[in-house]
């Protein structure tokens, strides 16, 4: 049987959320967004192994958050590096053997469990895919102080999950880190592969600025 494996990365800070607290460990509808996060993976049709990567730093807050709230979806605790490409590069090294590895956001709580599902299997009929959402606004680029307009309909706003085979997610991190990795498709992206994408979802947001977390609070009490 195929095996199947979740990185959740966790390793942001409160500083755009104008909050001490890391925002994986803000409170989403009386639960930390983090467990929202785990659980998705865990109720999901492909049960894949969760590898949570979070600083060493807090590691002990995360263990007494789990504790508190009773929260004991089975995951394994991986240290977390200076960069999200470290963090994600020290899970890749933990898992053995072929299978279909999941990167997703920690603070993307809403992803759905069909979307998960969905790129698991779409990454075994392609070899990867990751989920993106078309904009849906006018866009932009701004270059040298001139700005030029783009085609609204050939830009996507790219998500989490990003989902990899293990073989290829290896050899990606085997690179020299540089500030062009933004994600782990662009990491991916580096050693020649072609990126495939899957429809995204509108509801699956990134908690990044406090109105972010005020508008999921509104989606799941709807």
């Amino acid at each position: 049987m195929m095996k199947y494996y979740a990185i959740i990365v966790a390793g942001g800070s409160g500083n755009r959320m104008q909050t001490e607290t890391p925002k994986q460990f803000l409170l989403l509808k009386n639960l930390p967004v983090l467990m929202h996060t785990i659980r998705a993976f865990a109720q999901s049709n492909t049960q894949p192994k969760i590898l949570l990567v979070l600083s060493a730093e807090q590691q002990g807050y995360w263990r007494r958050l789990c504790e508190e709230f009773n929260f004991h979806v089975p995951h394994e605790v991986i240290d977390g590096g200076s960069e999200r490409f470290y963090s994600v590069k020290n899970a890749v090294d933990v898992i053995p053997g072929a299978g279909f590895v999941a990167i997703h956001d920690a603070v993307r709580p809403l992803v759905s469990k069909e979307l998960i599902d969905s790129c698991f299997v779409q990454a075994e009929l392609k070899g990867n895919v990751i989920a993106a959402v078309q904009s849906s606004d006018s866009v932009r680029l701004w270059s040298e102080g001139k700005t030029a307009s783009l085609k609204r309909d050939e830009i996507y706003l790219v998500q989490t999950p990003q989902t990899f085979s293990s073989d290829v997610l290896r050899r990606a991190y085997t690179q020299t880190f540089t500030s062009h990795f933004t994600d782990d498709a662009s990491v991916v992206e580096a050693i020649g592969e072609e990126i495939n994408i899957i429809e995204g979802e509108r509801s699956n947001i990134k908690i990044t600025f406090p109105i972010d977390l005020a508008f999921a609070e509104l989606l799941l009490k709807k």
